[in-house]
C-alpha cells in the first residue's frame, strides 16, 4: 500500500496500540473462517414455530380467490395469514414510498411476490401446508420495458398512485424522474470535431450475500415483539414494522443478529414483518429462514438499465458535451429507486470536466421483480456507458484511452454537471498515472517446462485449450462515487460511550446501531475510542434499537457517519474527564487548568508528554456515558426540472487496469490481474481497507462476465433462481488484486477520511469489458458478457 498527502489530523491519544491508522484484527474474523460466529439462521429458541411464504407463481394477475382450508388442516400447522387477516390500519410498507402489501390483496404484481404465510412446528410441515394453499389467478397484461409501461393506453402497474413523487414525472409507470441540464449541449456540439454515440444495456445484478433472509420473532408479556434480524439498517425496518402490527415503536424492540453479507439487499424488509405476525398471532416464537430460492425472491436486486449517451470532443482531446439518457427498471415497487435515479443521473458524466450537459435519468415500474440498493447504487450502471464512450472517443481521436481521460480529469475545484464543487481532493488523474504505471503481469503466464498449466488459461481446470487461440487484452477505467445519503436527506448516526474503571483499569463500552454486514465497523469504532480517549480495552455492544439510529450500512458512509458520531461522543467523554481531573487535582499541578490534555495509554498527559494522574485515579467511582447524534454538512435535493444543486456530500474515486486472456474461439476469459488505485482520505484500519478494495473489485468482475438474473421476458418469471445458475466468481476466477491507495484528506471527514467500498466496484467492470474489447475488436455494448457474444452465436 502507498500513502500519499498530507498528516489527515488524527486527533487526541494517537498513540495507544490498536488506534487509528493501524491494521487491527477483527473481533469476530475467527469464528468466522471457523464455522463458529452464529448467523440469523443459527438463532433457536425452546419452542418456536417456524415460518413459510406462499409466493405467487405467475408476475401479472388479479387475485380471484385464497383458499386455506387445506393448510389449516395440516396437523402442525398454528396459523395461516392472508392479506385479510392482517391488523386493520396500515397494510403497507417501503422504503420511501409506501407502495408494497405486507401480503398481496387484490393483485400480484410481480413473480414471487408474498401471497399467504404459514406457522407450522417443522419447517417441512410449514414448507408441505403452504404448497396446500389454493390460489386462483386471472392473469393480466404484462409491463416488461418502458415501450409497455408508457405506450398509450398502457397498463399501470400501482392504479392507484398517490405518491410524492407522481407531480415530477410524465407517466404514472415512472417512479420517478431527473433530469440535469447545465450549458447548453445544443451549441456545444456545433463545437465538437469527432461525435460519438452508443447504446447499452445493463443486466440485472443479484447481491447474492452467502447468509440468505433469516431472523427469530419473539412475542412479549407486554403485547410487543423482539425480533432478532439480519438488515442493513435497525431503524428503517422498526419504523416500517411498528405501525403493521398496530404497536408503538418501544414495544417492537429489535436486535442485530449476525449477518452473512448484505451489499444494498438487506436495505428493504423481506421477512421481518411475516415472522412478528406470526409470532403475534400464534402467542409462540417464529423462525424464517429463506432457501437460495426463495432469497431470490425475497430481497431487491441491481436494477438493469438501458443508456444511450452522445459524447462531442475536440481534435485536442477536450470533451465538448454529454447527452444521455438513463432508463432505470425498478420492478413492481420503489424501494430506492428514486434515489437511485438521482445517483445515476448526478454521476453519468463520471470524473471528467464538462461544462455542456443535458441528462436524464428515470425509473420505470413494471411487472419485472423488485429493484433498488446494491453496491455503487446507479453509478455502476452509468459508469459502464460512459467509459465506453471515453474508450470510443480516444478511438475515434486517435489518442491513448489513458491519456484521453487525464486531458478531461476533475480535480479540486471541478463543477459537477449539477453545479456542485468538488471541494476536496479529486486525484482522478493521478490514479489514472499510478495505474498505467503499475508493473504489468508477465505473457503467457500458463507456460512452463512441464506443459500449460491450464489453471492459468480461459476455461480453467476443464482444459478447453493449451494456448491455442488466446489473445491477450488490457483495459482501463476510472469512475465517481458519491458517499453518504444525498439529496437533503437528514443523514445521521447515533452513539453512547460509556468509560469507567473496572478491575482497576478503565474500560469503554461503544453502543451504536450499526450493522456490522462485513464492513469492519466493529474494529473501526474500537479504534476510534482507543484513538479519542486512550484506553486499549474497548468493548462494541450488540447493535439494537436501544440507541439511537445509525442510518444504513450503505452509501459508503458508516465510517464516516457512526464513526464520526463515536468520535463526537468520545470527544465529549474526554472533555468530562478532564474537569472532573481540573476539579480534583487542579491545585496540584498548573498544567491541569491549560489546554492540551490528551488521554493516552489509561493516563491523562500533558501535550509534551508529562504524566498528570492515571486515569482511573480520576475516574474513581464514576461512570461516564454521553449519547450523542453527529451529522455531517448538509446537501439540498436535486431542482426537478434543472437538476441542480448540492446533492451530495462527498465523492470517492478509484481506477482499475484489467489484464485478461481470451480464447476466441470458444468466448472465454480468464481476468489475469485487476489492478486498483483508490483515494481512501484516511486509511483508518489499512488492512480493511485493502479486504474493502479487493472485494468490491471482484464484484465488479463478476458483474462484466458472469452475474445476471434473467427474466423471461414473455412472462416475467426469473429463471434462475439458484447458485448453480446464477453464475458467480469463485477463488479460481479471482485474478491478482495488487492495490494502490492514496491518502489525501478531505478536511470536511472525520479524520480526513472517505468511504470506500463502492467505487471499486464502479472502474473494475468497465476496466474488465475494455480488455475484453481490446483482446477482441469487438462493441460489447452488453453487461455480462457471455461466450456467444465473443462467438458471433448470440
Amino acid at each position: 500500500m502507498t500513502a500519499v498527502g498530507a498528516p489527515t489530523g488524527i486527533s487526541q491519544g494517537s498513540r495507544t496500540r490498536g488506534g487509528v491508522g493501524e491494521s487491527t484484527l477483527r473481533p469476530d474474523g475467527v469464528l468466522k473462517v471457523t464455522g463458529a460466529f452464529a448467523y440469523a439462521s443459527d438463532m433457536w429458541h425452546e419452542d418456536m414455530l417456524w415460518g413459510q411464504i406462499l409466493r405467487s407463481t405467475v408476475a401479472h394477475a388479479e387475485i380471484v380467490s385464497v383458499d386455506t382450508s387445506e393448510a389449516l388442516a395440516t396437523p402442525g400447522v398454528y396459523a395461516v395469514m392472508t392479506y385479510d387477516d392482517l391488523p386493520t390500519g396500515v397494510r403497507h410498507y417501503g422504503l420511501e414510498i409506501r407502495d408494497t402489501p405486507v401480503l398481496a390483496h387484490g393483485k400480484v404484481r410481480h413473480h414471487g411476490e408474498p401471497v399467504a404465510i404459514v406457522a407450522a412446528d417443522h419447517p417441512e410441515t410449514a414448507r408441505r401446508a403452504a404448497a396446500r394453499i389454493t390460489v386462483e389467478y386471472r392473469e393480466l397484461p404484462l409491463v416488461t420495458d418502458e415501450a409497455s409501461a408508457t405506450a398509450p393506453g398502457a397498463v399501470l402497474v400501482h392504479e392507484h398512485r398517490t405518491d410524492h413523487h407522481a407531480a415530477h414525472v410524465p407517466h404514472p409507470n415512472i417512479v420517478h424522474r431527473q433530469p440535469i441540464v447545465r450549458g447548453d449541449a445544443d451549441a456545444a456540439a456545433g463545437r465538437a470535431d469527432v461525435i460519438v454515440t452508443g447504446d447499452y444495456s445493463f443486466g440485472m445484478q443479484d447481491q447474492a450475500f452467502l447468509g440468505p433472509e433469516s431472523g427469530l420473532a419473539v412475542p412479549g408479556e407486554d403485547g410487543g415483539v423482539d425480533l432478532y434480524i439480519a438488515t442493513q439498517w435497525l431503524h428503517s425496518d422498526l419504523r416500517q414494522i411498528a405501525p403493521v402490527l398496530g404497536l408503538p415503536e418501544d414495544r417492537v424492540r429489535m436486535t442485530l443478529s449476525g449477518v452473512g453479507g448484505a451489499f444494498g439487499g438487506r436495505e428493504d424488509l423481506s421477512m421481518q414483518i411475516h415472522a412478528c405476525l406470526l409470532a403475534l398471532r400464534t402467542g409462540k416464537p417464529v423462525k424464517m429462514v429463506y432457501n437460495r430460492f426463495e432469497s431470490f425472491f425475497g430481497h431487491v436486486h441491481r436494477h438493469p438499465a438501458r443508456l444511450h449517451y452522445e459524447h462531442g470532443a475536440t481534435r485536442d482531446g477536450r470533451l465538448t458535451h454529454v447527452r444521455c439518457r438513463i432508463v432505470l427498471d425498478g420492478g413492481a415497487y420503489a424501494s430506492a429507486s428514486p434515489a437511485v435515479v438521482g445517483n445515476a443521473a448526478s454521476l453519468s458524466v463520471g470524473p471528467y470536466v464538462c461544462d455542456d450537459v443535458d441528462i436524464e435519468a428515470l425509473a420505470l415500474y413494471s411487472n419485472n421483480p423488485p429493484c433498488g440498493a446494491m453496491r455503487g447504487f446507479g453509478a455502476v450502471q452509468a459508469c459502464f456507458a460512459y467509459e465506453a464512450q471515453m474508450d470510443k472517443v480516444a478511438r475515434e481521436l486517435g489518442l491513448d484511452p489513458v491519456e484521453f481521460r487525464r486531458i478531461n480529469a476533475m480535480e479540486q475545484g471541478t463543477l459537477m454537471p449539477t453545479g456542485q464543487s468538488v471541494d476536496s481532493p479529486a486525484p482522478v488523474a493521478e490514479l489514472l498515472r499510478r495505474i498505467k504505471a503499475m508493473p504489468m503481469p508477465p505473457e503467457r503466464q500458463w507456460e512452463s517446462s512441464e506443459g500449460a498449466d491450464v489453471r492459468q488459461l480461459p476455461g480453467g481446470l476443464s482444459n478447453t485449450t493449451h494456448g491455442e487461440g488466446v489473445v491477450r487484452g488490457v483495459g482501463y477505467a476510472v469512475g465517481i462515487k458519491n458517499v453518504g445519503f444525498s439529496e437533503g436527506f437528514d443523514d445521521y448516526s447515533t452513539a453512547r460511550v460509556r468509560l469507567e474503571a473496572a478491575g482497576g483499569r478503565p474500560v469503554v463500552t461503544v453502543h451504536t446501531a450499526m450493522a456490522e454486514v462485513g464492513q469492519g465497523g466493529v474494529t473501526v469504532h474500537a479504534q476510534i475510542a482507543r484513538t479519542e480517549l486512550g484506553v486499549t480495552q474497548v468493548t462494541i455492544e450488540p447493535a439494537d434499537t436501544r440507541v439511537g439510529s445509525a442510518g444504513s450500512t450503505s452509501a459508503s458512509r458508516q465510517t464516516y457517519v457512526t464513526g464520526g458520531a463515536v468520535k463526537h461522543a468520545c470527544e465529549q467523554v474526554r472533555e468530562r474527564v478532564l474537569d472532573i481531573g481540573r476539579r480534583r487535582f487542579g491545585s496540584h499541578h498548573p498544567a491541569w487548568a491549560g489546554a492540551g490534555l490528551l488521554l493516552e495509554g489509561g493516563k491523562v498527559v500533558t501535550d509534551g508528554g508529562e504524566v498528570l494522574a492515571d486515569l482511573v485515579d480520576v475516574l474513581e467511582d464514576e461512570v461516564i456515558e454521553v449519547e450523542r447524534e453527529w451529522r455531517h454538512r448538509p446537501t439540498e435535493p436535486f431542482d426537478p426540472r434543472t437538476g441542480q444543486g448540492n446533492g451530495h456530500v462527498q465523492y470517492s474515486f478509484a481506477a482499475h487496469r484489467a489484464v485478461v486472456e481470451v480464447d476466441t474461439e470458444l468466448g472465454l476469459v480468464k481476468v489475469v490481474e485487476l489492478a486498483c488505485a483508490q483515494d481512501v482520505g484516511k486509511a483508518l484500519n489499512p488492512l480493511s481497507v485493502i479486504g474493502q478494495i479487493q472485494g468490491g473489485t471482484v464484484q465488479g468482475l463478476g458483474i462484466a462476465l458472469m452475474e445476471e438474473v434473467v427474466v423471461d421476458p414473455v412472462t416475467a418469471e426469473v429463471k434462475n433462481p439458484s447458485f448453480t445458475d446464477y453464475l458467480l466468481p469463485t477463488i479460481l476466477d479471482t485474478p491478482a488484486l495488487p492495490v494502490d491507495v492514496l491518502e489525501l484528506a478531505d478536511d470536511h471527514a472525520p479524520y480526513g477520511l472517505r468511504g470506500v467500498g463502492e467505487a471499486p466496484t464502479l472502474s473494475s467492470t468497465l476496466a474488465v469489458l475494455a480488455a475484453v474489447r481490446d483482446a477482441t475488436g469487438l462493441a460489447l455494448d452488453r453487461t455480462p458478457v457471455r461466450p456467444e457474444h465473443l462467438t458471433g452465436t448470440a
